[in-house]
């Protein structure tokens, strides 16, 4: 209990004189603030200066200090309290600490156990339980290969998988009896860790003397080392390596038997040259020997990696980044580029009658969370789509079935709201145009790719009783499959050079939607408004196109949400111009 002198509240450090105050009170104890979710303090009643503070981040406990003449108070006590019962009603129900090692005492008198230490730092949790039931796991990996196996462990993001991933899992497989690979399962990357792990799983198929295993949160993660997310070297990052290397020594490569660690050289990253140099000095003293591999290079001699992967798809390389990853990884660059292009269009605000960050348009059905959701959930279908396609002759009614589910998917994701439908149907055709392309080493460039989307839209039959063929058959305009099968032409004429001309413009993405608006009969808009309203829509976007104001994209929306117009067949093919982009460069 807290003394009646005392208050303990939440401290918002949103506000900056907050912050500064709690940033100072860290200092004088010698810690940092680090990124957290809550704050708290406590302070006396009739003074604000600081006496204690803690935090939490998820369900990690951290930034705990209590000032220096107030200890044999036991104002920590009340403190942890607070925050464990915080993190308890937010769902959390296994909760660890990030703390000194002068406070190991205070937290194992609550329940919590050392997982790992380091001179600065230790780590700390309140149940055995989710440690032992991995620890379970991996030994039963171990088992299942022979406990006299010699083994070797790798621990790896792969965000993406690429070939330099590829080469140092067959280099140091050909060193050991059997070795296992730990993908990191934090999901902090631009790759989700659901594809990491199944890009680990197929680009190592073809070795029989290796174990991709899951993920955890005892190696590299948000808890033991939350400097590798944040990419920057400071003085805490010794500290969290320490612990991640600690981690490692004590639970994960005793459960697989694992006598030797394998790591990828690293030329240019600091923070994993650090964590190189460090698993030199710590493991060896541990009983686990440490294998560096030189980090193999592309055709210009230039290390292959992850970073430079990621490089070269967000500036329009598709190609360049598909000569550096196996072939069993195309899939996911592909459903990448493909959720990015229909993130952009989603957060591109304001839109005229369509959901955005800051209102839903001319939709009372659906929102920027429901979208998002939507979203989320297409991204394996994209990856599904591409490794449908990456074979010299298609099968177009395995696409189709590729595609029915994933519209079956989004549409139970949504409660039966058709946030993508179009979107699923024209994106997913060009994914699977560019995954042929690409896989059967042809040139990926707008003809080819043009073509190769109207070739495959040739043999697919019309949807029946939707609205859009509705709206095709009543007012004689060229619907999305006609569209596609013409090869998009629009597009490849229109919008997508322009795109590629003014693509740094602050305004580039609002005059290109303008732009399709302009000239796309949107069966949308036909069905909700018919063609009067559809016509003057046009009229409305080639106007503002040509003189563009964000002032005057503000009063569209406003007069669209009004009379329910809402152009969702340009979103559509706003995004599938924004992918085809980030495709070709």
């Amino acid at each position: 209990m807290l003394s009646t002198e005392y208050e303990l509240r939440q401290l918002p450090l949103s506000l900056p004189l907050v912050r500064r105050r709690v940033e100072a009170f860290l200092a004088t104890y010698g810690l940092r603030l680090d990124d957290v979710d809550y704050m708290a303090g406590i302070s006396r009643i009739d003074d604000d200066a600081l006496l204690a503070c803690g935090a939490l981040k998820g369900n990690i406990i951290k930034c705990v200090a209590v000032a220096a003449h107030m200890r044999e108070d036991n104002l920590s006590l009340p403190l942890i309290s607070h925050l464990i019962s915080t993190a308890t009603a937010a769902g959390h129900t296994t909760l660890r600490v990030f703390t000194k090692p002068a406070n190991q005492p205070i937290f194992e008198s609550m329940g919590f156990h050392l997982l790992a230490q380091a001179p600065k730092a230790i780590l700390m949790e309140n149940s055995r339980q989710p440690l032992n039931d991995y620890k379970h796991y991996l030994q039963q990996q171990r088992q299942s290969i022979g406990n006299d196996t010699p083994c070797g462990i790798i621990v790896m993001n792969a965000n993406p998988f690429t070939r330099g991933h590829q080469y140092l899992i067959s280099t140091a497989a050909q060193q050991v009896a059997h070795l296992f690979v730990v993908a990191v399962k934090e999901d902090r990357s631009a790759f989700p860790y659901r594809e990491r792990l199944a890009m680990i799983e197929a680009g190592c198929r073809q070795l029989g003397n290796v174990t991709v295993l899951k993920g955890s949160d005892y190696q590299i993660s948000a808890a033991t080392f939350p400097s590798y997310f944040l990419k920057e070297v400071t003085d805490a990052t010794d500290t969290h390596i320490a612990l991640d290397l600690d981690l490692c020594c004590r639970h994960i490569a005793p459960a697989l038997g694992a006598t030797v660690r394998f790591v990828g050289s690293e030329p240019g990253d600091a923070l994993t040259q650090r964590y190189n140099q460090l698993m030199h000095e710590y493991l060896p003293a541990q009983g686990i020997a440490v294998t560096e591999v030189p980090r193999c290079t592309d055709e210009g001699q230039q290390p292959v990696s992850a970073s430079t992967v990621r490089r070269l798809l967000d500036t329009g390389h598709l190609q360049d980044a598909a000569k550096l990853v196996p072939h069993t990884t195309l899939p996911y660059l592909l459903a990448h580029l493909a959720t990015k292009a229909l993130q952009t269009e989603l957060d591109l605000t304001p839109k005229p009658g369509l959901v955005d960050r800051h209102d839903s348009g001319a939709h009372t059905d659906m929102d920027y969370a429901l979208m998002q959701q939507s979203i989320d959930i297409l991204r394996p279908y994209f990856a599904e789509v591409a490794r449908c396609a990456m074979d010299p002759d298609i099968d177009i009614a395995a696409l189709q079935r590729i595609g029915r589910q994933g519209e079956a998917q989004m549409l139970q994701a949504t409660h039966g709201i058709n946030t993508h439908k179009g979107a699923v149907f024209a994106l997913g055709l060009t994914v699977a145009a560019a995954a042929h392309l690409l896989h059967t080493h042809q040139p990926l460039h707008a003809v080819a790719l043009q073509t190769t989307i109207a070739r495959l839209a040739r043999h697919i039959q019309p949807a029946a009783h939707t609205h859009g063929q509705q709206a095709v058959s009543r007012y004689n305009v060229s619907g999305a499959l006609a569209q596609a099968q013409q090869g998009y032409p629009a597009l490849f004429s229109t919008w997508l050079p322009w795109l590629q001309t003014h693509r740094h413009d602050d305004d580039s993405l609002h005059r290109v939607l303008l732009n399709i608006m302009s000239t796309l009969d949107d069966t949308n808009i036909l069905h909700r408004c018919g063609p009067e309203a559809a016509q003057q829509v046009k009229a409305e976007a080639a106007q503002l196109f040509d003189h563009y104001s964000p002032s005057a994209m503000q009063d569209m929306n406003r007069r669209y949400v009004a009379d329910n117009l809402s152009p969702g067949g340009a979103a559509d093919m706003l995004a599938l111009t924004v992918l085809i982009a980030d495709m070709l460069g």
